[in-house]
């Protein structure tokens, strides 16, 4: 993809203003592990619900919903919208109580709920397995996302994307802690979706707008209505009525997914905790729930229908490239510029947080616990910028791996 000058001057202003928050908010992060990873509890519902979006919004998030539109129509998106389930019991049940613990990271509650060397011990081992191990593969899944749409737009190696996506990104995590994190978050959550309408715009342009769209779907999907379904039908074939039923009825609760974790967990319940109060927790978590699964996927749902009219040969080669060919291809100058920061502001949000959020249970869940019990906050506070720096490392290595 070829940029202009305007194009490269929209990328680093994205990129300077970021170092730029996360400079301003070194200080303040400094003062103790609780301003570092919880915001000094000081964080208001609408940062704390926008950080969550943000962080949700990583750069391979368009990239596979496009896929599963591309193979199964609006409806494939029910491979994901069930978590909804979760997101509302966390709202309307688990979001006052999250607040209500006073704890620092959901696997200290182990400790609070339960007693004696086995929940010490398993507190541990999640601050480990979660913080560590799972983690650094998220983060490097997600960096070879970036990493990839980097490469086709930019013509450059693996490692070099990779070093240039994790890099800033590490830079201003380690400094700013979590108040830097959800700020740059909220202004890179803005930039992300105004790429994004930006682009669904674009493509529907080049099909010949709704009209034209609707009137080439049936070519791929056989009807319009398998294409833009929202619900699969008693009688999909590629999910039937009980594979759908256990999707809704199961899946959500019986398994762990960043973000969706059942009545909250994770970087979730880390911004709960971040926030005023329980009504601001409780309203952080609404409107998450109301931006993730109704406001934000609709951009990239109506680019992957365009995309399958315009290269129908990726549609079952590669469709998760379907995103960055419109991209590419169809993106006049500036608006290229845009695109890739809104990219790279996805990618960010979500590296920033799994950063923090991983170091919050390395730090507070086993070092301060079981190493290092009677520091001082400045002690943990610097313990947990080296530990920042040496957890984005590591997810380099698995990027590089993967």
């Amino acid at each position: 993809m070829k940029l202009t000058q305007n194009d490269w001057i929209i990328i680093v202003a994205y990129f300077v203003l970021s170092l730029g928050i996360g400079l301003v908010y070194t200080r303040r992060a400094g003062r103790s592990v609780a301003e570092y990873f919880l915001s000094g509890r000081h964080l208001p519902w609408w940062l704390a619900g926008t950080s969550m979006v943000a962080t949700t919004f990583a750069a391979d998030t368009p990239l596979a919903v496009t896929e599963m539109v591309a193979r199964h129509g609006v409806a494939g998106n029910w491979l994901w919208w069930n978590f909804v389930m979760s997101g509302m019991l966390t709202v309307f049940l688990y979001a006052r109580l999250w607040r209500r613990a006073g704890v620092m990271t959901d696997v200290e509650f182990i400790e609070l709920r339960y007693a004696g060397r086995a929940a010490a011990f398993l507190r541990g081992f999640r601050a480990i397995y979660l913080g560590l191990l799972m983690n650094s593969l998220i983060m490097g899944w997600v960096t070879l996302g970036m990493a990839k749409v980097i490469g086709l737009s930019l013509n450059i190696g693996k490692l070099e994307a990779t070093f240039l996506c994790l890099g800033i990104t590490a830079f201003y995590s380690l400094l700013s802690g979590l108040w830097g994190v959800v700020v740059t978050d909220a202004v890179q959550f803005v930039i992300a979706m105004v790429g994004a309408i930006a682009l669904a715009v674009f493509a529907l342009e080049v099909v010949g707008g709704m009209s034209g769209l609707m009137a080439r779907l049936p070519e791929h999907f056989g009807s319009v209505e398998a294409a833009i379904a929202v619900w699969p039908g008693w009688g999909s074939a590629w999910l039937p009525v009980e594979t759908l039923l256990v999707y809704i009825g199961v899946q959500w609760w019986a398994s762990w997914y960043p973000g969706a974790e059942p009545g909250g967990g994770g970087y979730i319940a880390q911004r709960i905790f971040s926030t005023r109060d329980e009504r601001h927790g409780v309203l952080a978590t609404l409107w998450f729930n109301i931006a993730h699964y109704t406001l934000r996927p609709w951009p990239w749902i109506l680019v992957a229908l365009s995309a399958v009219v315009l290269y129908p040969h990726l549609r079952t080669t590669d469709p998760t490239a379907l995103y960055v060919r419109v991209m590419v291809d169809h993106l006049p100058p500036i608006w290229r510029g845009l695109l890739l920061a809104s990219f790279a502001a996805a990618y960010m949000s979500t590296i920033a947080t799994h950063l923090n959020w991983g170091t919050s249970y390395l730090i507070n869940d086993f070092y301060r616990r079981f190493v290092r019990p009677s520091a001082d906050e400045r002690h943990y506070v610097y313990v947990s910028r080296v530990a920042t720096g040496l957890l984005a490392l590591i997810s380099v290595v698995v990027t590089l791996n993967l």
